[in-house]
């Protein structure tokens, strides 16, 4: 008889739930080999290409010998002087490029190590709910313990930090916030900014801010927490290429803001990576340089689909906010079902996946989110097989 070890998972595996869109994905895999039309509204991934601009620059970057070995840690200075001078351009904003910026192998993984550098077990780290599910996570891996801030529709999706525990203040040493939001597709006032301004100084408590959806916007443009003074004094900001130039596959990102924050992420990314490959920074570059009319008609895409999605559904009688930002749905669902049942009910009686609410934490239940990533003609008849089931 063959002999074999026995294999243990680590407590802090053990603890960690289902990576939400690894459960979400099996479920899609199910449902297509059951051979079922499946119309896929449940992860934020584009289905616009990458502007041919971009992809045309990697070609040329790729063939670089250069390019083919070990690239700096920190990001090419040239990358880092892009970001900078997007920030300058988008924001207002004056950022060192050797000391206030950073690349990042996609904001994920950003977000999930930060964590390891300045949380000890017990402290505590303030995550919203619902939200991404990595910020939870990456406490959970440095031994952390997260306080919820419940995000509800009542107070605009913005969480209410004057019901934050003061001894939960004091122990905290991480704030997430995430604006504009996934998967509520709430934007923050100034007002809001600042009183987490002030409540970090009070408190020391690092704020990281997740701009990834900056960019995808419809009627007004989103403000970065970098625009609020004194925001880099205890703050960094994560952004992504990923969503605004349909790079999700690509793997790039950036976090900027107080150079010794950077320093302490950096300190575990020089351990546990070896940075982004230098002909994605390369492309990265000319991506960051993109004219607003390419990014405008991006806009103009999901701004279409996300009119017919919403008329859809409220004409059906479903409670939804109309989305400034994001392209994101985030709708209630009817009161006999719990929110991982509608998602269950919609994918077998009407072949249209979307994300449950619970997914993004406890506060989520009661909601589903449809991602705007299919065509106005697949929205349209997403609407129609929903409203023949409700």
């Amino acid at each position: 008889m063959e002999k074999r070890i026995s294999v243990e998972l680590s407590t802090r595996i053990r603890h960690l739930p289902p990576y939400l869109f690894a459960s979400i994905d099996k479920m899609k895999q199910k449902a297509i080999a059951r051979g079922t039309d499946l119309i896929d509204l449940s992860i934020g991934d584009p289905d616009i290409p990458t502007p041919p601009h971009i992809v045309n620059a990697m070609k040329v970057a790729v063939e670089k010998p250069a390019n083919h070995r070990y690239p700096s840690y920190e990001g090419m200075p040239s990358y880092r002087e892009a970001v900078a001078l997007w920030y300058r351009k988008r924001f207002g904003v004056k950022l060192d490029p050797q000391t206030e910026v950073l690349s990042l192998i996609g904001s994920k993984e950003g977000i999930g190590h930060i964590p390891l550098a300045f949380v000890d077990p017990g402290d505590i780290v303030l995550v919203p709910s619902p939200g991404y599910p990595v910020y939870s996570a990456g406490t959970l891996f440095a031994g952390g313990e997260n306080h919820v801030m419940p995000l509800n529709e009542k107070n605009d999706f913005l969480p209410d930090l004057d019901a934050i525990p003061k001894k939960v203040l004091r122990k905290a040493k991480l704030i997430f916030l995430n604006y504009p939001n996934n998967p509520t597709s709430a934007i923050a006032p100034v007002k809001f900014y600042k009183e987490v301004v002030g409540i970090a100084l009070k408190y020391n408590i690092i704020v990281c801010h997740d701009a990834s959806y900056s960019e995808i916007y419809y009627d007004k443009r989103p403000l970065c927490f970098m625009q609020i003074p004194g925001a880099k004094d205890m703050g960094i900001e994560f952004h992504s290429l990923s969503k605004t130039y349909n790079m999700t596959g690509w793997r790039i990102g950036f976090a900027v803001g107080n150079r010794e924050v950077l320093a302490g992420l950096g300190k575990i990314k020089t351990n546990l990576d070896s940075g982004v490959f230098q002909a994605i920074q390369e492309a990265a570059i000319v991506a960051l340089d993109t004219g607003d009319e390419i990014l405008s008609a991006i806009r103009k895409t999901y701004q279409e689909r996300r009119d017919v999605f919403y008329s859809g559904l409220k004409k059906l009688g479903i409670h939804l906010m109309k989305p400034r930002a994001t392209f994101y749905i985030w709708a209630k669902i009817p009161s006999n079902f719990d929110s991982t049942g509608f998602v269950t009910h919609l994918l077998k009686r009407a072949g249209v996946l979307a994300t449950p609410g619970n997914g993004f934490g406890e506060a989520g239940e009661g909601f589903v989110r449809f991602a705007l990533t299919a065509s106005v003609e697949r929205i349209k008849e997403a609407v129609e097989r929903i409203g023949k089931i409700l």
